[in-house]
Order: structure tokens, then C-alpha cells, then sequence
């Protein structure tokens, strides 16, 4: 449904994003995620047309991009951070501009109009100004705008930035509620909401791509095999210092009967040697478990590696 073979957008002598290569099936809602300034905001609007590329190529739902850029736009919905609602206007009058703006049929405007209205939960609010709506619910309006022709590719750049608890929520539910009938992919900086929402994530950072897969497996293949937890009957000096000794233990550290070891990357083949050195130093291992990492944890990993590592280059 997205297909991007190594875009590369600069201004002037910045390069905003350098040599990305994804794709994105269709039906899937991908998390776009990456520190401010990474560009993921600008490759948003190259895939939308609104902005062009310097170099690479990028194609959604079959057209592309660059040669055909109305193609695009009429597959595409697109909300960006700041959504792009007229405050003096009421909902509906709003949502029907926005319809005649995608150049829908005069006879089907109305009831898009109404069905999109009932998908993103504005009924109560139709006839109200935009101006008097709280942030949730202008959230919820720049989205009408975006599904009013049902478009095949939704394009959501920080869709819940500003808003409560229980808007978010709300907002959350709305996209996973989307999945199938529409190809999305979002930024957001709340990562707990990229966990609960999309299938899978782009790490992007200083305007490459650092990650791409899914959260479990990314996860795994970042962290597991390099934090394990150990429980042990005899937390004694000399097994200590012998599990310190095994050759790709980075860290040891001991709060009484738990024991937490790092390894260094690669080196969770140790796993075995680990526990035969606790149990030959009489430790009487209990318990022996790799420890759960967050996407917080990823993300912090995968920037600021890769930052360090260009800094250095």
C-alpha cells in the first residue's frame, strides 16, 4: 500500500531525511516514531504531496507520489499536528466544505458527512462551533475531515498530542477501531499509545531509519539474552564473584537473593554457563528469567546509540 525506496529530502545544506526504505501493508497501522526533529513530520507531507522530495521515490496505494500527486491525495486522508479546522464554523458545515474540498459527489456529501460523523463520535456536537469544542473533540474533527472520502491510507502526525487521559483514550480506540478498512501510520511521542495501537513501528532518528518491526520483536532482539534475573537461595560473595568473572558479563548487581546480570551483546549463549557457575558456587539458583523491556527502553536505546555513533562518525 506504501512502498518508499530511498527518499532523501534536504533543505538547503540539512538533511532533513536521508536514504529511508520502508514499506507498509496494506490494513496495517504502523507507528512512526523518532525524537523531535527526527523528520518524521517531513516524510509525512512528502507522502502526502504536499512537500517534495530531493531524491528517492515513494509510491501510496499504487500511484505515485511525485508524478501523481491528485492521484495520491484522493487516497490518502491526512491529519497533521495542528488540524485543519475553520473555528467559525459549525461541525457539519465544516465537514461538508472539507467534502467538497475532496471533490465527493454533491449527491453523496450528506451521507458521508453523517456516516463519518457517527464513526468519530461528533453527533452530539454536529451543530456546534468548532471555535467552543474542547481539544478532544477538534481532534476528532480534523479526523472527520481525513476519513470523509475513505480514503484507503490515513497519515496521523501526533493525532493525541495535548490532549487528557480520556481523550486519548478515545482517539486510541477510534484508530485501532480503523485497522483493515484503512492503512494508517502515525507519529506519536507517547509510546504507551504506539504499544496499544500499532501493529508494528519505524524508529527513525536524525533522518534515518535506526528500527523496523514489530514492538515484541524488537524488544526481544534488542534486550533479550542481555538482562536476566536470578534468584538465588545464597547470594554469597565468592558465587558472586564468580558469575562477575564469566567472560561477556558486563554488569553484576546483587538485592539479596535477586541478582540481575547484563551480558554483552551476542552473548546470550552464557545463559547456560551462568546458571552452572551459580549452582557449583552452592548459590542454589531458584529462579532464572530474562527481563521484560519496555519501549521506552527501546526507544532511549536505538536514538541514543545511534547519536552517539554519528556524533563519533
Amino acid at each position: 500500500m506504501i512502498q518508499v525506496s530511498h527518499l532523501t529530502k534536504m533543505y538547503g545544506p540539512r538533511t532533513a531525511v536521508q536514504d529511508l526504505t520502508f514499506e507498509v501493508q496494506s490494513g496495517e497501522i504502523v507507528g512512526f516514531l523518532g525524537p523531535n526533529g527526527a523528520g518524521k513530520s517531513t516524510t509525512m507531507k512528502i507522502l502526502t504531496g504536499l512537500m517534495p522530495a530531493t531524491s528517492g521515490t515513494a509510491s501510496v496505494a499504487g500511484f505515485d507520489v511525485f508524478s501523481q500527486s491528485l492521484d495520491v491525495k484522493r487516497n490518502v486522508g491526512y491529519l497533521p499536528e495542528t488540524p485543519p479546522v475553520y473555528t467559525e464554523m459549525q461541525v457539519d458545515d465544516y465537514l461538508e466544505f472539507a467534502a467538497r474540498l475532496h471533490q465527493l459527489p454533491t449527491a453523496s456529501i450528506r451521507s458521508a458527512v453523517a456516516t463519518t460523523i457517527e464513526k468519530t463520535g461528533l453527533g452530539d456536537v454536529r451543530r456546534r462551533l468548532i471555535g467552543n469544542l474542547s481539544k478532544g473533540y477538534r481532534q476528532r474533527v480534523g479526523l472527520a475531515q481525513a476519513l470523509l472520502h475513505n480514503p484507503k491510507v490515513l497519515i496521523l502526525d501526533e493525532p493525541t498530542v495535548g490532549l487528557d487521559p480520556k481523550q486519548i483514550i478515545e482517539i486510541r480506540e477510534l484508530i485501532k477501531g480503523l485497522a483493515g478498512d484503512h492503512t494508517v501510520i502515525l507519529s506519536s511521542h507517547i509510546l504507551p499509545e504506539v504499544t496499544a495501537t500499532c501493529q508494528r513501528i519505524i524508529v527513525i532518528n536524525q533522518g534515518r531509519i535506526v528500527a523496523e518491526d514489530t514492538i515484541d520483536r524488537l524488544t526481544t532482539r534488542l534486550k533479550k539474552g542481555l538482562l536476566y534475573n536470578l534468584v538465588v537461595k545464597n547470594p554469597a560473595a565468592a558465587g558472586l564473584e564468580a558469575l562477575r568473572k564469566i567472560n561477556g558479563v558486563r554488569t553484576l548487581a546483587a538485592d539479596g537473593p535477586k541478582i540481575t546480570v547484563e551480558l554483552a551483546p551476542g552473548a546470550a549463549e552464557l545463559r547456560d554457563q551462568i546458571v552452572e557457575s551459580a549452582v557449583k558456587a552452592g548459590m542454589g539458583v531458584l529462579e532464572f528469567s530474562a527481563e521484560r523491556v519496555s519501549l521506552e527502553d527501546v526507544f532511549l536505546q536505538l536514538t541514543t546509540v545511534e547519536s552517539a555513533n554519528q556524533a563519533g562518525a
